[in-house]
């Protein structure tokens, strides 16, 4: 797939199913995730790639954080499913790292960069993906699973599989609408 026509055709599957990538493509896709802007090298991100049983347990602190926050019981049993819904789901985390010239929001930016990068690896390679966050992204008890410092963020669940559909292209936006040109 070339590079443009990836770019410009981008578009978020939440329909996945096996198989996720593995092996080299699963390298290929955690190695673009390491060559995004990093100022100062400080590579703030940590991912955890949840598979198999590794679902499982996600599912399980999404519903520990539901009970903990009260949520119904409907809420509960949904919280335990929604990891399940992708054969793989990698979390994205930025670990702040303390530097005078590397500001908190620049780590984030950073790590944003990396699961989109995540994602388009993904995409290049024949599989499709969907970026979410939700409560679940901000919540404490989530956080604390995953040994998150209080200034680290969760930045979002990448789930990641073969999409049983076909892509439907997205509608072309202005660019005028969003773009100020300085001459």
């Amino acid at each position: 797939m070339q590079a443009l026509d990836l770019l410009l055709n981008r578009s978020s599957q939440p329909r996945l199913q096996a198989p996720a990538p593995q092996g080299e493509h699963l390298q290929n896709i955690l190695q673009s995730a390491l060559r995004v802007p990093d100022h100062r090298s400080l590579s703030p991100w940590r991912f955890v790639v949840c598979t198999g049983n590794g679902l499982e347990k996600l599912g399980e602190i999404f519903e520990e954080a539901a009970i903990v926050n009260g949520a119904e019981a409907a809420s509960v049993d949904r919280a335990r499913q929604l990891p399940l819904r992708a054969p793989m789901v990698i979390v994205a985390i930025c670990e702040h790292q303390q530097h005078d010239s590397v500001p908190w929001v620049e780590q984030v930016a950073s790590t944003a960069c990396a699961v989109q990068a995540m994602q388009m690896a993904a995409v290049a390679q024949g599989y499709q993906g969907i970026w979410r966050t939700g409560s679940y992204a901000q919540d404490e008890t989530v956080k604390q699973a995953f040994n998150c410092k209080v200034e680290d963020e969760i930045l979002g669940f990448l789930y990641l599989g073969t999409s049983p559909l076909k892509t439907m292209p997205k509608a072309t936006k202005p660019v005028d609408d969003f773009v100020s040109y300085w001459k």
